[in-house]
Order: C-alpha cells, then structure tokens, then sequence
C-alpha cells in the first residue's frame, strides 16, 4: 500500500518553498524539509518521498 499525504497551499507558499529549494546557502534541514513538503502536495506517495529525501517515514509524515 503507497500512502499519500495530500496538503493544500496557496501560490505563494508553493513560490517560497521552490525559493527555499533552490537557495543554495540555505540550511539543508530547511531544503528536505521544504522538499517532503512539495512533494506531498504533487500527490507522491511517502514511499517516493522518504526514498527521495533519504528521510524516515516517520520524518515525512511530520512534515
């Protein structure tokens, strides 16, 4: 079973979570967790997204 932690955020949230992302001096704890963020709300599953982050699924479901 793939499970799915769907969010909502608005437009400008998406927009700085992409800044975080992308912002090379930024804290890496910031960067992953803005990552499992994004992909939560594209729908991916915390499979994906745990293997993606090399995070645990504990650690996704909390973000």
């Amino acid at each position: 079973m793939h499970e799915r932690i769907l969010t909502e955020h608005g437009a400008g949230d998406r927009d700085r979570l992409n800044t975080i992302v992308a912002d090379p001096n930024m804290p890496q704890k910031h960067v992953w967790r803005a990552r499992i963020v994004i992909m939560s709300a594209n729908g991916v599953c915390t499979n994906a997204i745990r293997t993606a982050t090399s995070k645990s699924n504990t650690t996704v479901w909390r973000w």
